[in-house]
């Protein structure tokens, strides 16, 4: 099959106006209802792109999911990213996570402004959220430890990376680990065999995929350069946010390490504010990676909302694009599938350090806070309700605890 060269500049013809408009509308409606997190995300893209719309083959979607997973950033939202791509060309790339994505920034927003106006930084339904953060990120340790290390080998990996990060805390800790894991599971996975897959049609030029990949790494190097020259502005913030999606692996729950280091030893927002915040995230449906446009909201405003908002999310898009066109011969490569089994054991050692520091240490401070934690850990793994349910049960719990 013949696949077309896209040309990011041309212009919109008529007959994909009504293609652009249905996939930001498909989005919209996935933005206002997906709740549970990337793994829930990518069960209800499945149902409304795949099984309802057939936009994509069984294949190909678990394909391009295969991708998302290699690459840095939220997984969830890079897979909308790439369906938009393949059904609308890059413009539907763009509407795909518009629409994914403006409903829970709005959420977040107006709860960063909330918190702000009324100081209810102390409220007991406050506490209660942190407390829920611990559940959710306990769940997820849980689900992902069964998959990913299933072994002693990767177990071992992810205990060490642990370790590593809750005693050296330094802005690129996290990546270093992740590169060493990679090297690690490179040299004791060696010798597996590869899955073979087919491949994946995407129409977009390799000249352009390439562009993608440039700006990318010309951003990732120069932007850290660029902020010394001015103490505190917006392009600090930026790069704060740029490199925190740049960076992590394993979605949501593991950006938070990032960027709590980001933005809280500089001022930015208080931990109090900050874990609140990540509660209130669990709350709403949509990519945990809005949780940034809550922070900049309460670093700076709506303009800081914005820049957070589109500063995380940029590598993202960028990844995706330069990497789509190349992922065929790659993905079938032993070696790069040996790499990222050390690599995903590593994500999982880096999330349970986050739920001992910042998520432990601040919301369990007495018995009863976590007699509330394991009830709620009860409600999300054996009964298995929905994740809103147990943030209302939790901001509940916390109002009876104050």
């Amino acid at each position: 099959m013949e696949t077309s060269k896209l040309d990011p500049l041309e212009d919109i013809p008529k007959g994909r106006l009504a293609t652009l408009l249905e996939v930001l509308g498909v989005s919209t409606k996935l933005g206002l209802t997906s709740f549970g997190g990337p793994v829930a995300h990518l069960g209800y893209f499945h149902n409304e792109y795949i099984r309802r719309r057939k936009w994509m083959d069984e294949q190909s979607y678990a394909d391009l999911v295969a991708l998302c997973q290699f690459l840095p950033g939220p997984a969830s939202s890079q897979v909308g990213i790439g369906i938009g791509v393949v059904r609308a060309g890059l413009l539907g790339g763009l509407l795909a996570w518009i629409g994914f994505t403006l409903p829970s920034l709005l959420l977040l927003v107006a709860f960063a402004f909330l918190l702000q106006g009324y100081d209810i930084a102390s409220a007991g339904w406050i506490h209660g959220l942190k407390i829920v953060a611990v559940a959710i990120v306990a769940h997820a340790i849980l689900g992902m430890g069964q998959k990913l290390t299933p072994d002693r080998d990767r177990a071992t990996i992810a205990v060490i990376s642990a370790v590593i990060t809750l005693s050296w805390h330094t802005a690129y800790s996290q990546i270093l680990i992740i590169v060493a894991a990679g090297v690690i599971g490179l040299w004791l996975f060696r010798k597996q065999e590869a899955e073979i897959t087919s491949n994946l049609q995407i129409a977009i030029s390799r000249t352009f995929a390439v562009c993608s990949l440039i700006v990318f790494v010309a951003m990732l190097v120069a932007l850290p350069l660029l902020r010394s020259s001015e103490e505190v502005g917006w392009l600090t913030l930026f790069d704060s946010f740029f490199r925190s999606g740049s960076l992590v692996f394993g979605g949501g729950h593991v950006v938070l390490p990032l960027l709590e280091r980001e933005v809280v030893p500089t001022g930015w927002v208080s931990r109090e504010n900050f874990l609140a915040g990540y509660g209130a995230t669990q709350a709403v449906p949509g990519p945990l990676f809005t949780f940034a446009g809550y922070l900049g909201a309460i670093a700076g405003g709506v303009p800081g909302a914005v820049v957070a908002t589109l500063a995380i999310f940029l590598p993202a898009f960028l990844l995706v694009v330069g990497a789509l066109p190349f992922w065929n011969g790659l993905r079938n490569n032993p070696k790069i599938q040996g790499a990222l089994v050390g690599i995903n054991a590593a994500v999982v050692g880096i999330l349970m350090a986050a739920l001992y520091d910042p998520l432990w240490t601040t919301a369990i401070l007495k018995p009863m806070d976590f007699t509330l934690a394991i009830i709620l850990f009860m409600m999300l793994v054996f009964w298995k309700l929905p994740p809103w349910v147990v943030v209302l049960a939790g901001a509940a719990g916390g109002m009876l605890l104050g």
